[in-house]
């Protein structure tokens, strides 16, 4: 009995893996190309998509379905070397005049000054909520994962399960929030070389073009939605939810470090160039 036991412990273990990997690992399963096809490559059976950049084109790609809600998380290897001027972005948007977004951006660097990472959220069309962290490694040397969580309550962006950036839902004090409006996730390599490094000061060195960022591993535990859903069907799934999803004590603590650490910019603190006083929100969020 313990035998047959653990041959069928062994065949449930190997199953879950085949196919929670599977649904997960297929670029042309989730995704359909945005612009610059002949600037993606799929190697490793689709598994894999690698995005270039030169003076001729970027690259993206957006996923077939809309989410209202849920967990998402990519693995992405960033561009090796000089990438100042570039921007890598790993985002989620609704296909709307007045848009929700929330914005993985990372901005390229010259060598050995190492990347930077901006958060954003737009809600109804309106963002200006930039947070700019100093990455603690080496984004260019292996794949990293970066996760968005959204729900009714909050937003959290995480890098490899640490969090560096909550968003909480402060409606009640007049702070519009993305919470009705279906949003794709969508990853591009592009031209930023006006704004993106040192202020626009450092441009891409389009001699070491093409210019590759690489894209794996994509999960959705989300609520698919259709462009007219504003709560039903995913209202009420759990998907949109906290009570899981909200930070313990010890996520709360790493993400205290990595404002302490690595945070660099915060639009809360930018009394000089953006606000006379910081938004409502600011005295709210942790």
């Amino acid at each position: 009995m313990n035998k047959f036991l653990r041959i069928f412990s062994v065949l449930i273990v190997f199953v879950v893996f085949f196919f929670s990997h599977g649904e997960s690992s297929s670029f042309n399963e989730h995704f359909d190309i945005l612009w610059g096809n002949d600037h993606i490559k799929l190697p490793d059976n689709g598994e894999t998509a690698h995005l270039s950049l030169d003076q001729a084109s970027g690259s993206g790609f957006s996923s077939r379905h809309q989410y209202l809600f849920g967990r998402f998380n990519m693995k992405i290897k960033l561009i090796a070397g000089h990438s100042a001027g570039i921007v890598t972005a790993y985002y989620m948007s609704s296909d709307t005049s007045s848009h929700d977004e929330l914005d993985f951006e990372f901005l390229g660097n010259l060598p050995g000054k190492g990347y930077h990472v901006q958060t954003n959220v737009f809600a109804s069309g309106v963002g200006n909520r930039e947070q700019r962290i100093r990455l603690w490694f080496d984004p260019s040397a292996d794949f990293h994962n970066y996760s968005i969580i959204w729900n009714q309550k909050q937003i959290i962006f995480s890098v490899d399960s640490i969090p560096i950036r909550v968003f909480n839902n402060n409606e009640a004090i007049g702070v519009p929030y993305p919470k009705s409006q279906p949003m794709k996730v969508i990853s591009s390599l592009w031209n930023g070389e006006n704004w993106a490094t040192n202020g626009g000061k450092d441009k891409i060195k389009w001699s070491k073009a093409p210019f590759i960022a690489s894209f794996q591993a994509f999960e959705a535990d989300g609520c698919v939605a259709s462009a007219s859903t504003s709560s039903s069907p995913c209202a009420g799934n759990g998907l949109d939810q906290s009570s899981s999803d909200g930070l313990n004590r010890d996520q709360l603590k790493k993400l205290r470090r990595i404002k302490r650490k690595y945070m660099f910019y915060d639009y809360c603190t930018d009394k000089s160039r953006r606000f006379s006083s910081p938004p409502p929100e600011c005295a709210l969020n942790p």
